[in-house]
């Protein structure tokens, strides 16, 4: 409805309608127009303010997906991450230990790659901390299958060779029972017979007469085969694999240096050579440079009681011969 306006006539006393001119109507025209523009456009750019542009808002939905997806990703990184120690624990705890081989150490597994800026990149990214972080976690994996894959190469070579370890492995004891009197002391700390001291006994001490068949324990090269101070004539034999086994206080030798010995073979007598007061053997036992107790290599030789015995025979404080 259009609107009349009236103006007060004081001499007539009586309000007079007035009749707008042609401009007054168009800028009222306009000015209702301008002012229906400026509120619709405001409200426009409000509601974008508030919910965006569609390709705005499709935006923040793929970024949301990409946001759960990167989440779901560093979880199962973490599960992956969790499989691959258990697969070390046992690379480390069974295989290499059945075939006698040294874990691989922590600091080669955990190695991370040098270079402190390869994530400098991913800190400019939006949500950096979480992309960063999975990141680091893809390259641990990475580099853990690397060495585990390594790992796995190299015991298949160690299994490879497995049987013909297991034959020089000084496995069998190195005089016969048949032809012991006892076995006069074991491995640890004993009562010197000469000084009547403490001392450390690095190996065990097999009573038998003169003359008595000594044994080679397992397959390997003689690398010493004569007399050596306090041992008296002494046979050394290097069976690979960091295995090396003395035989001292012999009465005869029957190999020389550089001869090759197989596992039963006779390499020598029972004597009384050397710093002895009795007629025994005395055989130790090297293992990578390192004296360790004979007892622990006679599962190819005793079944379980005998085995037994043995140790509890070998832990006794009995008399030491040397």
């Amino acid at each position: 409805m259009r609107k009349v306006y009236y103006i007060y006539n004081p001499q007539t006393r009586t309000y007079d309608r007035i009749y707008p001119t042609i401009r007054q109507r168009a800028l009222s025209i306009l000015r209702r127009l301008f002012i229906g523009m400026g509120l619709g456009i405001g409200c426009f750019l409000l509601l974008l303010w508030i919910i965006g542009t569609p390709s705005e808002k499709e935006l923040r939905i793929e970024n949301s997906k990409l946001l759960a997806q990167y989440n779901v990703l560093s979880h199962r990184l973490d599960e992956s991450l969790e499989v691959m120690q258990d697969i070390q624990q046992r690379d480390d705890n069974l295989y290499r230990v059945m075939l006698m081989a040294e874990p691989v150490s922590e600091a080669v597994r955990k190695a991370d790659y040098g270079g402190t800026n390869r994530y400098e990149q991913l800190k400019e990214m939006a949500n950096a901390d979480l992309v960063v972080n999975t990141t680091k976690k893809m390259d641990m994996l990475d580099r853990q299958l690397y060495i585990q894959s390594k790992s796995f190469d190299e015991i298949i070579e160690l299994s490879k060779d497995h049987e013909d370890m297991l034959h020089h492995i000084p496995a069998i004891q190195p005089v016969s029972n048949k032809d012991l009197k006892m076995t006069a002391s074991g491995y640890g700390t004993r009562i010197d017979p000469i000084y009547q001291t403490t001392k450390f006994h690095a190996g065990m001490d097999f009573s038998a007469n003169i003359g008595t068949p000594v044994y080679a324990t397992g397959d390997g090269r003689v690398t010493e085969a004569g007399w050596q101070s306090g041992y008296g004539n002494l046979i050394v034999v290097d069976h690979g694999y960091g295995y090396v086994t003395w035989y001292a206080h012999l009465s005869k030798i029957d190999v020389r240096a550089g001869q090759k010995v197989i596992r039963g073979q006779v390499i020598g007598k029972v004597g009384n050579t050397g710093k002895s007061t009795g007629p025994h053997l005395h055989y130790e036992v090297h293992l990578k440079g390192t004296v360790v107790n004979p007892v622990n290599y006679y599962f190819m030789d005793l079944n379980v009681e005998d085995y037994d015995k043995m140790v509890q025979i070998a832990e006794n404080q009995g008399k030491v011969f040397d």
